[in-house]
């Protein structure tokens, strides 16, 4: 497709939704992984790009990033698309095309783009103790770093399935030989390294910050995951619940060749003091806080919480229109929108919470509103009699209006 034929489409469907255009599923299987089949995919689609390539357990939103899943990884993978009248553009090439228009001049001239994305992930099972690297540490690969965040939306979590706990960094006083010991043990099964951690028990409707250099194993809940528009990560577990060899090539990913065996090196990408921080869930645990005046909010027939904020790359919101109310909600930024409950309208367009989705079908529950159509105010209409509409928000980093973390 060419530049101009791309700009053709994104402008017509910008023009159809008054800034408001609508993105198609991005699914993203993952071969190390087991679907916990709460994406609301079809159970024949499971496996819809083929065993090898292993169960879709992530749906990606607002992406401008490429999935990194090896030598099968397709040309487009991970990358949103935008849909009208039956045509589709990337969002990244319409971004990179038409940045302001999305985005504002200012947001083009400090980040360069749309450099955050968000997900849902659904395992069944477990992940290894693993880390995402800082910028530092990345760069040594030509990469970026991963600040990441959690929150379980209840409508998502109907089962909790096999391990709702996520591991967070080490027990304080544990030592870095210890942790290297664990590293050396890798060929000789369980090397050990949970026994050196804590689990924390998951809690529908709260979340986790997950900074760089921070190892967590995360649990089996149905996650949304903000993050910065990177897929990098070292496996520091090398087996998982006595049923899932992690093959070493994964602690060393994003590591250079010639630092496999350099423990030190391997040392170095995590940040010590966050890992063995004994005031841990004080500084990582997040629970919802309200984005307004609770009694406006309510008045206006809408409640809304950040349920991702204090990164300086990313933010979230969740939205609750209340049934058969309209509310004009204005953002301060572009954002991306997933409907996780209820139907109604979505300024212009029709908006639904899908019950069941067939793989490469279309959707009405994702959006990216611009920056202007933002600050204008996006009319959220519920068409239901009982049921909330229910919308899930994230933002590019500088969100004037994000919250401080409270310590």
């Amino acid at each position: 497709m060419t530049d101009q034929q791309t700009r053709q489409i994104v402008t017509r469907a910008l023009e159809q939704g008054a800034g408001v255009v609508r993105l198609m599923p991005t699914w993203v299987p993952r071969s190390f992984c087991v679907p916990g089949r709460r994406l609301r995919l079809h159970p024949r689609d499971l496996y819809a790009l083929g065993a090898q390539r292993g169960g879709i357990d992530e749906r990606w939103f607002s992406s401008t990033t490429k999935a990194d899943n090896g030598p099968l990884t397709a040309d487009d993978e991970g990358l949103s698309y935008i849909y009208v009248d039956g045509q589709k553009a990337t969002l990244r090439d319409a971004i990179g095309l038409m940045g302001q228009d999305f985005l504002g001049k200012e947001a083009i001239d400090r980040y360069g783009g749309w450099v955050m994305y968000s997900k849902f992930f659904d395992n069944m099972y477990p992940l290894p103790h693993h880390l995402h690297q800082s910028d530092e540490i990345a760069a040594n690969v030509g990469r970026v770093g991963k600040p990441e965040a959690y929150y379980f939306p209840p409508q998502y979590n109907f089962a909790l399935d096999t391990f709702p706990y996520t591991f967070f960094g080490f027990e304080p006083g544990t030592t870095k030989e210890q942790v290297v010991d664990c590293l050396k043990r890798w060929d000789e099964g369980d090397n050990g390294i949970l026994q050196l951690s804590k689990a924390y028990r998951l809690t529908p409707g709260t979340g986790w910050d997950v900074p760089p250099g921070i190892l967590h194993a995360p649990g089996t809940m149905c996650t949304y995951e903000p993050q910065r528009a990177s897929d990098v990560f070292s496996m520091w577990q090398s087996l998982i619940a006595d049923y899932q060899v992690v093959d070493r090539a994964m602690l060393v990913k994003d590591v250079p060749p010639d630092k496999w065996y350099d423990y030190d090196y391997l040392m170095g990408m995590l940040d010590w003091e966050a890992n063995v921080d004994p005031n841990f869930k004080d500084n990582h645990f997040t629970e919802p806080c309200a984005a307004g005046n609770e009694d406006a909010m309510h008045a206006a027939g809408y409640h809304e919480n950040w349920i991702v904020y204090g990164s300086e790359w990313f933010s979230a919101k969740e939205l609750i229109v209340y049934p058969g109310r309209t509310a004009t909600i204005k953002d301060a930024a572009a954002y991306g929108a997933i409907c996780v409950q209820g139907y109604g309208r979505f300024g212009k367009h029709q908006v639904s919470s899908p019950s069941l989705i067939r793989f490469g079908e279309m959707t009405e529950d994702e959006f990216f509103v611009t920056a202007d159509a933002a600050k204008a105010g996006v009319a959220v209409t519920n068409l239901s009699t009982t049921e909330p509409l229910v919308i899930l928000k994230h933002f590019n980093p500088g969100n004037p209006e994000m919250p401080r973390r409270r310590k």
